[in-house]
């Protein structure tokens, strides 16, 4: 895997494409974004959405997905409700020994599928992985150490891809366990916005610690009946991812749930950014999922309303607090 295609020219797969390359990898990246490419090839910098970052020599850019599959392995870094549509432009081209790794967090809103199940469908010849963690852009970037979840059905094939693709800073472990790498991936930017909330609110780092904990139990719950690992749920793309976006304003999700709590709209705060915030759509295909298996998401159920029912966010907070008194389950 000497050759690595990145389909996206995002913050995120620019900053892999820029791991990869200071490993010794050729990296392609396909955006759609014209200017993307014009930045990255002439200037060795992705201005839009990773400025300041000089990108390394061996990362060239394309507006060409034909272009992109002739590489060893395919890196889909694109919006996880754009994820189908690039993925059906492409899979004509797209050679069945060839892993398909999924970058992106979250559900698609229409089907209520997780992302390995859409490859599934479109493209079912192909190997699909999925890459996940707790890792900001920047900091991949800048080559700071971090680590992350490579899940694929077959263990053997994980262990494989992961060593491939790692590097002494961006260390990969391998899980057979590809639906519980997805749950806890999706789940937490909902819960993200919800802690960002209670951030902006002003409600105390006790409240935040609470709410990342039942959090945790709402995604320990969705995973279970879809079939996930504890252990997993309990690694990098669990714990480890919730962590992370629970606690900083580099999360877009994070950051865009404080703005909720200091009183401005979910308009003006979409409308400032030029990144998708995967949270924003993932709570509303979480509520379908829920529903579907009879699980319990309250945390999720009121980001929901926040962000698509103009629920008043105070009133929100209060029907949470009054919450009738339950044992805490393992």
């Amino acid at each position: 895997m000497q050759t690595i295609g990145i389909i996206g020219g995002g913050a995120w797969g620019t900053a892999l494409a820029q791991s990869f390359a200071q490993s010794g990898k050729n990296v392609i990246i396909w955006a759609r974004e014209e200017e993307v490419v014009t930045a990255i090839n002439t200037k060795h910098e992705n201005i839009p959405f990773l400025p300041g970052v000089l990108l390394h020599d061996n990362i060239k850019a394309t507006g060409s997905l034909t272009e992109v599959t002739h590489a060893d392995i395919f890196l889909f870094v694109t919006p996880t409700q754009h994820t189908r549509t690039v993925l059906e432009s492409m899979k004509a081209n797209l050679d069945a020994t060839k892993p398909v790794v999924i970058c992106a967090k979250g559900v698609e809103i229409n089907s209520g599928l997780l992302l390995s199940q859409i490859v599934a469908e479109v493209s079912p010849q192909s190997p699909v992985a999925i890459l996940t963690g707790p890792t900001f852009a920047i900091e991949i970037a800048k080559g700071l150490p971090s680590a992350v979840t490579l899940a694929m059905k077959d263990k053997a094939e994980a262990e494989k891809v992961a060593t491939a693709l790692s590097s002494r800073s961006l260390r990969m472990y391998a899980s057979d366990d590809i639906v519980g790498a997805q749950v806890g991936g999706a789940v937490k930017n909902v819960i993200a916005i919800a802690c960002g909330i209670i951030q902006g609110k002003q409600l105390g780092d006790s409240a935040r610690a609470a709410l990342v904990t039942r959090g945790l139990a709402e995604i320990a719950r969705l995973g279970s009946a879809l079939g996930a690992k504890k252990e997993t749920l309990m690694g990098m793309c669990g714990v480890g991812d919730l962590i992370l976006t629970c606690s900083s304003m580099q999360s877009r999700n994070f950051s865009l749930g404080v703005a909720l709590g200091q009183g401005k709209t979910l308009e003006d705060i979409l409308a400032s950014r030029n990144s998708v915030t995967e949270g924003v759509h993932t709570a509303k295909a979480l509520i379908v999922m829920a529903k579907n298996n009879a699980v319990d998401m309250p945390i999720a159920e009121a980001v929901h309303k926040c962000l698509s029912e103009n629920a008043d966010v105070n009133e929100m907070i209060g029907k949470m607090l009054d919450r009738p008194v339950k044992a805490e389950a393992a």
